[in-house]
């Protein structure tokens, strides 16, 4: 049976919890966006100078478990003196940095790799058209790379945002609260399986439920001149009706 008072007084906790997942996420992706543009431009580019580097970064990054580049970001590098005794290190000592900056640069990579990917899809002709019409370079990345990559890429940007939800979970190994430390927390004080883990995951089902809704609305409205009811117009959307016969 579940203990519902237990449920109910627990809300409050597993609320705080939500809201640090909630910022972990937004923060890493945001700043994972950022960083991942110009990445993946460089992983596109022809020039061995910038594809090279840029390769060299997402494939480590991605052959590596998450969890493995959050320990040595936290456990790991405070064992240099050069570190603690740097500038750096009021930063690198606390737990919720360092998760950020782990999930950042794993998100950096993967995104990167998702944009890189649409840019090289690019059709020729789109690219041929923006040069003839006097376009510059910067003006052909905003206005034509850009887009597109953006249209194509976003139903596996949105997975990659969804898995960078549940990789959150890994952020409690640091001692940060967040939705499963509460349910780690919680099995520890009163040993009870639906309450714990059972209501977390019942938060983790309702965020992924949340960002896969909230990018099918952006594909929807991305992608809506894909939809041959979109760009059909009223006489051609609507069917014909049967002529009436005296």
């Amino acid at each position: 049976m579940i203990n519902w008072t237990l449920v109910r007084e627990m809300l409050p906790v597993f609320w705080d919890g939500l809201q640090m997942t909630l910022i972990l996420l937004i923060a890493s992706a945001i700043t994972g966006l950022l960083l991942a543009v110009p990445l993946a431009v460089a992983r596109a580019a022809r020039s061995r100078w910038l594809s090279w580097p840029a390769f060299g970064y997402t494939y480590v990054i991605r052959g590596t478990p998450l969890l493995v580049q959050l320990f040595i970001i936290y456990y790991g590098l405070p064992q240099f003196g050069l570190i603690r005794n740097s500038a750096l290190w009021p930063l690198l000592r606390d737990p919720w940095f360092c998760a950020w900056l782990a999930f950042t640069l794993n998100t950096t990579a993967y995104t990167a790799e998702i944009f890189a990917g649409a840019i090289r899809t690019t059709p020729p002709g789109e690219i041929e058209a923006a040069r003839a019409m006097g376009l510059t370079r910067a003006q052909v990345f905003r206005d034509v790379f850009w887009p597109g990559a953006w249209r194509r890429a976003l139903p596996q940007y949105g997975n990659e945002i969804v898995q960078l939800m549940h990789a959150t979970a890994l952020a409690s190994t640091v001692t940060i609260v967040e939705i499963l430390r509460v349910g780690r927390d919680v099995y520890t004080n009163y040993l009870v399986i639906p309450e714990s883990f059972g209501l977390a995951a019942l938060f983790y089902l309702g965020l992924t439920v949340l960002l896969t809704t909230m990018f099918r609305l952006l594909e929807r409205h991305f992608l809506r001149h894909l939809d041959p009811r979109a760009s059909a117009t009223p006489a051609q959307a609507e069917p014909r009706k049967a002529p009436l016969h005296a």
